[in-house]
């Protein structure tokens, strides 16, 4: 008897790191594979995993200068700039208040958001265009800002929502007992204990802004205000045979988010873990 039980365990662990290798497998070996692409010398037909008898960094040089990824970045960084915050500060707010809070049609407004988890974007970016030609904000930075945060915050009100939702009801009570207001608790006891959750959703939104694609190219038409992904969309079509060179340009647009999430990993993935455990 106490052979099986001690054997079960093992046996768990075992298949969760097996799980998790291959996982990382199917994540790394993509990213390695076009990171090799961009170290072959220009020109080079590449097929598969190929490791570079000559290492060449120059196609860095070539993309950034030929792409000019440094107006697509920081048109990129523009958009995330104001999309992030506003992003974690409307779902905090939502978020306490359909958490903690007992609304009138709380429930319904809860629900509300979750719907707008299964609309697709490409469902209504034509109409959002000719919204926003109508109110002056196409081609303009502003335009996309407004549009996505409208488009994250589903998800992020639910996620915040389920955050407060887990909080021990104890600390909230205990907290209008001595007298605090509503801004004093969300400020002084809950937002500090929901930081890995606002890294964890601050991280997402920042990746889903900075890999928007067809919404930038619909809503910015004018080329010289598009972002990382748009630009990096019109670099493929104009140079489809240097492999080498177009890997290149695919490792600087993805540069920012791995750097981000090198940075952040730790909080990352205790939100995760958080966010599972309450599940």
């Amino acid at each position: 008897m106490t052979g099986d039980v001690s054997t079960a365990p093992r046996s768990e662990r075992w298949s969760g790191y097996a799980l998790l290798t291959v996982m990382a497998i199917a994540v790394v070996l993509p990213f390695l594979s076009v990171f090799l692409a961009s170290v072959q010398p220009a020109g080079t037909p590449v097929v598969g995993l190929t490791w570079p008898e000559q290492w060449s960094w120059a196609n860095y040089e070539q993309a950034w200068s030929v792409a000019g990824f440094s107006d697509l970045i920081r048109h990129s960084l523009i958009i995330a700039v104001g999309v992030v915050p506003a992003s974690l500060v409307l779902a905090t707010l939502a978020g306490y208040a359909l958490g903690t809070m007992r609304l009138p049609g709380g429930n319904a407004v809860a629900a509300f958001f979750i719907a707008g988890l299964t609309i697709p974007v490409e469902l209504i970016v034509v109409p959002l265009y000719f919204d926003l030609r109508g109110l002056g904000l196409t081609n303009s930075f502003l335009g996309v800002i407004l549009v996505e945060i409208a488009l994250f915050l589903p998800f992020s009100v639910f996620w915040m929502r389920t955050h407060f939702q887990s909080t021990p009801t104890s600390l909230v009570e205990a907290a209008r007992i001595d007298g605090a207001s509503p801004a004093t608790i969300l400020l002084r006891i809950l937002l500090p204990l929901a930081r890995p959750s606002l890294t964890t959703l601050g991280l997402l939104v920042f990746m889903w802004s900075w890999k928007q694609f067809l919404l930038v190219l619909v809503l910015i038409q004018d080329t010289t205000r598009h972002t990382a992904p748009a630009g990096l969309g019109f670099f493929v079509g104009q140079n489809t045979t240097d492999i080498p060179t177009l890997a290149a340009g695919t490792i600087i647009v993805m540069l920012p988010i791995l750097v981000l999430f090198v940075i952040f990993q730790r909080s990352f993935i205790a939100g995760l873990l958080q966010g599972a455990m309450k599940g």
